[in-house]
């Protein structure tokens, strides 16, 4: 046995009543579980893990690491929160497939979410090429944390439609349901929407059914950002629900939350609609992130006739005067579709991060209204990330116990100050929420973060302390585990997680972030 883990409470993932047990790791994977009152393990290596407990590693269901992942090795802002695996490609917009010309627009378009794209050097234009440069990583080692992808519907819409407001042509979407088959075929676990952004919010549903049933068939999932958050939330959710039943096809809700004014203590209206949903028989699930500010990009809130031609074409509709005023009374005045039909409260509204370091100024201020919204969108080229205060926590709370509900971060690296939601999820559920609210057990938090997110991914072995399992475990102490990371510090590491491994080994070790880059893509199993 290359090492034991001893005396260490066990809190398996599958939400029954965690044990103690000394647990052995062989060959990247869990080679054995020896409760407590049986026979000690013995291996090459022992880590006594008294007082701590022992879950497997953390499956962040909604992250945005695409670019993150091949920048920056050491990964701390996930590895050292726990997470072994994250599903990248989220909102419609990532980096493949896509020509040359696609990935410059979408480079553009998600600036504000990832940063520039060139410093990577992507030498992929498939889900195949881009899965097989997660593997290779540095220096052919490999990344920090495993990987999963969903084919971005905006992109491939982008890729063979442009950004154009229209129905796509027969052979149009004959293409893209090619497109998105050929990423699931590559290895991608299923495909996602951001139906509040450009271009895949111009899809009807006609031609969102053409695609889910393609993703059905390859016994993927659809993973949604809805139409709205906001005044249409409920209504963008039920069109979901019954998209999947038309379709077949399983669905996730992405960050499933009940925003701004019009949802307060609506929480349970969403819940009936999941209830009613799972009745007939759908195959649902979601994510949320333990927090009630959101974040996007500045772009994002604008409406999507702004963004018809892409971004160059938005930058151009900005610099005209009349143009500009048309956004700005759709953004103030009617709510726009960006803005989930809520028209915009700018002391709500705070950047987070900006591409261009000449404007670091603006960084953690709210914008006092349109005009230097605009004076900052056109100096930052669309780059610029904001935070949005319109969350309830009632809403929080009331959500996260739902039996379909997971983890997902969320979580946007790029920024000076960005939402601490980034470096501190995952730890923030089991302080917050478990040990001082009591909103979760210790035991069904870790299945929410583990079991369930393995069972939507249908990964036949992770998710669980077990025999054979994948050994992505993390240990951490129950009574101080906590998030570092605050709105004024959001980018401080947590607290009480001693140690994290990924395939068998040791990426978090004593605290501190070895140089181990054990993950490596996790593809949609045939």
């Amino acid at each position: 046995m290359e090492l034991v883990i001893r005396d260490v409470r066990v809190v398996d993932g599958t939400g029954g009543p965690s044990y103690r047990a000394d647990v052995g790791v062989d060959g990247g994977l869990v080679a054995a579980v020896r409760r407590e009152g049986d026979r000690p393990l013995s291996g090459a290596r022992v880590l006594d893990a008294a007082g701590l407990a022992l879950a497997p590693g953390f499956v962040d269901m909604h992250a945005h690491s695409d670019l993150a992942l091949l920048r920056d090795p050491a990964h701390e802002a996930k590895v050292a929160q726990g997470v072994t695996l994250e599903v990248l490609g989220q909102d419609g917009l990532s980096y493949a497939p896509a020509d040359d010309r696609t990935l410059d627009e979408v480079r553009a378009a998600i600036a504000g979410w990832n940063g520039d794209l060139a410093d990577v050097d992507p030498d992929w234009r498939t889900v195949g090429g881009y899965l097989d440069r997660l593997d290779r990583g540095f220096g052919g080692e490999g990344v920090a944390v495993n990987a999963a992808y969903l084919v971005p519907q905006g992109t491939v819409r982008a890729y063979v439609a442009g950004w154009a407001d229209r129905p796509p042509t027969g052979a149009e979407l004959d293409r893209m349901r090619r497109l998105v088959a050929e990423g699931l075929e590559q290895g991608a676990v299923g495909m996602s929407s951001g139906l509040t952004y450009p271009p895949g919010m111009y899809a009807d549903r006609a031609e969102l059914a053409a695609l889910c049933r393609v993703v059905a068939g390859y016994g993927g999932y659809y993973c949604p950002h809805h139409r709205s958050y906001g005044a249409g939330a409920l209504g963008a959710y039920a069109e979901m629900l019954d998209l999947a039943r038309e379709t077949g096809c399983a669905l996730h809700l992405a960050h499933a939350t009940l925003n701004f004014g019009v949802n307060e203590g609506r929480a349970p209206e969403l819940l009936a609609l999941l209830d009613g949903a799972l009745a007939d028989g759908v195959d649902v699930s979601l994510d949320t992130y333990p927090y009630t500010p959101g974040c996007t990009t500045l772009a994002a809130l604008l409406p999507g006739w702004a963004h018809e031609g892409g971004p160059e074409a938005l930058l151009a509709r900005l610099r005209d005067d009349a143009v500009a005023e048309r956004i700005r009374y759709a953004l103030e005045v009617t709510g726009s579709d960006g803005c989930h039909g809520v028209p915009v409260a700018w002391d709500t509204v705070e950047v987070s991060g900006v591409s261009d370091p000449a404007l670091e100024r603006y960084v953690g201020t709210r914008l006092p209204g349109w005009a230097e919204a605009r004076r900052l969108l056109l100096a930052d080229r669309l780059g610029t990330a904001v935070l949005q205060h319109v969350g309830h926590e009632g809403n929080v709370r009331a959500i996260m116990r739902h039996r379909v509900h997971t983890g997902g971060s969320d979580g946007i690296l790029h920024g000076a100050k960005p939402h601490p939601r980034a470096y501190g999820t995952f730890p923030h559920y089991l302080g917050r929420y478990v040990r001082e609210l009591g909103v979760l057990s210790l035991e069904e938090a870790v299945a929410h973060l583990t079991s369930r997110p393995a069972a939507r991914l249908r990964l036949p072995d992770r998710g669980l302390v077990r025999v054979g399992y994948r050994a992505d475990l993390v240990l951490f102490d129950p009574g101080t585990v906590a998030a570092g990371a605050t709105f004024a510090a959001p980018r401080t590491l947590p607290v009480g997680v001693p140690h994290v491994l990924v395939n068998g080994r040791f990426a978090v070790r004593d605290g501190r972030r070895t140089d181990v880059l054990a993950g490596r893509s996790v593809r949609r199993a045939p």
